[in-house]
C-alpha cells in the first residue's frame, strides 16, 4: 500500500510521473484520507509536505484532512514542486502568487493546477 511519505518524496525529488501513480494509487487504497497517520519521520519538509499534500488532496476530493496536518508548520526555505520554476521567472511567480493554498501556507510552491487530475 503506498504511504504518504512516498508520495512526498516523489513530489521533492520533482519525479511527476512517479507522483501521478503514487497518488492515484494512495487514493484507491486509502479512500477516507482523514484516517491517514502521520509519517514517521524527523525530516520536517517530508513531515510538512506530507501533511500540505494530505490537504490538497482532501480539498481536491471533497473530504475532511487528518486532524493531524493542522499543527503541522511551514519549512524555512521556499521548494518549488516545479524544477522549471526554479529557471523560469514568469512560472516562478504564477506559483508564488496561484500556488493551491495547503502547499503555499507551507513554503511549497506550484501552479494552481498541480495535482488537479485526482
Amino acid at each position: 500500500m503506498v504511504q504518504i511519505e512516498q508520495i512526498a518524496r516523489a513530489a521533492l525529488q520533482r519525479d511527476s510521473l512517479e507522483l501521478r501513480s503514487l497518488v492515484q494509487d494512495f487514493l484507491r487504497s486509502q479512500p477516507e484520507l482523514a484516517n491517514v497517520s502521520p509519517p514517521q519521520t524527523d525530516d520536517k519538509q517530508l513531515l510538512s509536505l506530507s501533511a500540505a499534500l494530505l490537504e490538497l488532496l482532501a480539498l481536491r476530493t471533497g473530504q475532511t484532512p487528518p486532524a493531524w496536518t493542522a499543527a503541522v508548520g511551514p519549512i524555512k526555505e521556499p521548494f518549488y514542486l516545479l524544477k522549471s520554476a526554479t529557471q523560469m521567472k514568469r512560472l516562478r511567480q504564477l506559483c508564488r502568487q496561484e500556488s493551491p493554498e495547503p502547499l503555499r501556507k507551507r513554503s511549497f510552491y506550484a501552479p494552481p493546477d498541480y495535482l488537479t487530475f485526482v
